[in-house]
């Protein structure tokens, strides 16, 4: 696959405990992207954040290091990352998703 030189960056920010069906959230996008044949993502877990409710998620904080913040990054055209929207907006009860124009760089794999 080859990604055009203006691509866009959907970030989607959610908690390590949400999930869809009985499943966990971010797996769940992560399955549904790779359905949908999108360029990539990828998942990184943070170690503190808060949303739109103001509670503190921290590693530092025992009680609550098990829900930390987990941001799903997908970058691809526009028309792509939109297949996934649909998805994003049943499943995701609670988080932030954003969207912005991004420059690739380079998308290679061996």
């Amino acid at each position: 696959m080859k990604l055009p030189e203006e691509g866009m960056l959907l970030r989607i920010f959610v908690g390590e405990t949400d999930q869809h069906k009985g499943k966990v959230l971010y797996e769940q996008i992560v399955i549904k992207a790779r359905e949908l044949n999108l360029a990539g993502a990828t998942v990184v877990r943070g170690i503190m954040g808060f949303g739109a409710d103001s509670r503190m998620h921290s590693a530092k904080l025992l009680r609550l290091s098990e829900d930390l913040p987990i941001v799903i990054e997908l970058v691809d055209t526009e028309e792509n990352l939109n297949k996934l929207l649909p998805f994003l907006d049943e499943t995701v009860q609670e988080g932030l998703i954003t969207l912005e124009k991004v420059r690739v760089i380079k998308y290679r794999h061996k």
